[in-house]
């Protein structure tokens, strides 16, 4: 489901630092990468997410739905990134997160567009197909925008594997 709303206040744990953006809980684990200037930033940012889901303990995956789990992740990681530099000039940045529920993956553009799923999805036609994969992965996903500032963060969270 494609959304603007930020989670429910407690969602995510106590009140964000920054603003216009949810909160994390305090037994999240976070990473960030910056983005901006970097070449090449799909398969770093996929090499960053994959060092993280290796230092959480996600990888190497002990069954198939871990496997599938983290590979999930790294398409998403993809598809946002790959968004970024499509539609919106580049991203500025990774951050990843993660609780025992959720993992939450944010990048940040200085684009001006909305995301969105195209509609209707027509499979068998090459590209447009980022944001429909987003959506079919993931619990939930939007955008956040800071007032008075340029760009957005686009946001997916997943579900941590069992």
């Amino acid at each position: 489901m494609s959304t603007t709303r930020q989670p429910p206040p407690g969602d995510l744990g106590p009140e964000s630092d920054r603003p216009g953006h949810p909160p994390v809980a305090s037994d999240a684990r976070v990473r960030t990468l910056v983005l901006a200037g970097a070449s090449g930033v799909v398969p770093l940012a996929r090499d960053f997410t994959r060092q993280a889901l290796h230092d959480w303990g996600w990888l190497p995956a002990a069954t198939a739905d871990r496997r599938a789990a983290a590979e999930d992740v790294l398409l998403v990681v993809s598809e946002l990134v790959t968004n970024a530099c499509l539609h919106a000039d580049g991203p500025e940045g990774l951050r990843v997160a993660f609780t025992a529920k959720v993992l939450r993956l944010e990048v940040t553009d200085r684009g001006t567009g909305q995301p969105a799923p195209r509609t209707p999805h027509r499979a068998g036609r090459p590209g447009g197909h980022g944001m429909f994969i987003v959506q079919r992965l993931c619990l939930d996903w939007g955008v956040v925008r800071t007032p008075g500032a340029a760009g957005k963060t686009v946001w997916a969270e997943l579900s941590a594997p069992a």
